[in-house]
């Protein structure tokens, strides 16, 4: 039997490690320590840890330091073939070099396009019309190791980075499983990455996730959904931080970076014309339907964003 060993921490990783341990059974379990969560900060473990709990995973690690030497010895002592690390932290080589087989990231992007934290984010904003999945060998450098497979996903238009999330699980789920097929069994030739087709995805923030509405229409849509719903783009309306998860084109134009209301729809000119906001927040306010706010709006009709 294949001792198996899995990193991750988030939902993102959770089908993968469902799908690794009804293939080949999954050894130990590595994920983040327990931490405060939600309003009332109870502390809750992470959804892999719960994940492997509800699997019977009895073994799981949660060390605090990934360059602790206890923790390496602890890996050491489970002598794994494969090690698969999904959403997790950046492993130090006295850890990922201990598998036999070799210890295999799974990212949500098409390396080596949009290398870093956030690839899901970085797809859409950058309007890319095809993404997926691809697992590689881990070495040094973040997101550079080489290629084992990859799986290939299209991205409808109007698709947020939520879904796009939502989406992308299960493939990394097959992912994960076919290449620990192709580890344990020596079939898989591992393919150097293109360093001149590498794109970056740093991880998003809300302070750099306020509106320009002097870009193009369609650059300002695909701000919106890649950073929807969280950190969420935001800008200032009626003296107030509006959260936009979603927008779609409109006719007609305006002077970049003005408002209007007309049939009721909020209507936001760019540089080359108008979107439609058609989901959004205010302070204080669950997120709705902008028609839904609309309705009961009675302020000024056009203004300018600040």
């Amino acid at each position: 039997m294949a001792n198996i060993i899995f990193m991750g921490t988030p939902e993102f990783a959770v089908p993968a490690l469902q799908a690794i341990h009804a293939e080949f059974g999954v050894q130990t379990v590595v994920t983040a320590p327990d931490k405060p969560r939600g309003r009332g900060q109870s502390v809750t473990p992470s959804a892999v840890k719960q994940a492997a709990m509800d699997l019977g995973i009895t073994d799981i690690l949660q060390p605090a330091s990934l360059k602790d030497p206890n923790f390496a010895a602890e890996i050491a002592s489970r002598d794994p073939d494969v090690m698969c690390v999904i959403a997790f932290r950046i492993l130090p080589n006295a850890v990922y070099s201990l598998a036999r087989k070799g210890t295999f990231n799974v990212h949500a992007s098409l390396l080596p396009r949009f290398r870093g934290a956030a690839p899901i984010n970085h797809a859409i904003m950058a309007g890319e019309q095809i993404t997926g999945v691809t697992s590689f060998l881990l070495n040094d450098v973040v997101d550079t190791g080489t290629i084992l497979l990859q799986r290939q996903l299209p991205i409808p238009d109007g698709m947020t980075a939520g879904e796009l999330y939502t989406a992308l699980m299960p493939l990394a789920a097959e992912c994960a499983v076919a290449t620990c097929a192709g580890l344990l069994a020596g079939t898989l030739r591992p393919q150097p990455q293109n360093d001149d087709l590498a794109t970056p995805a740093p991880k998003v923030f809300r302070e750099t996730s306020a509106l320009d509405w002097t870009n193009n229409r369609s650059s300002v849509r695909n701000f919106i959904h890649g950073l929807s719903p969280s950190p969420c783009a935001w800008t200032i309306w009626n003296g107030e931080i509006l959260k936009i998860y979603r927008a779609s084109y409109i006719d007609g134009n305006g002077a970049p970076g003005t408002w209007q209301i007309r049939d009721g729809v909020l209507r936001a000119a760019c540089a080359d014309g108008l979107l439609s906001i058609d989901e959004l927040q205010l302070p204080g306010k669950r997120r709705m339907a902008a028609a839904d706010v609309m309705r009961g709006y009675r302020g000024q009709t056009e203004g300018s964003f600040q």
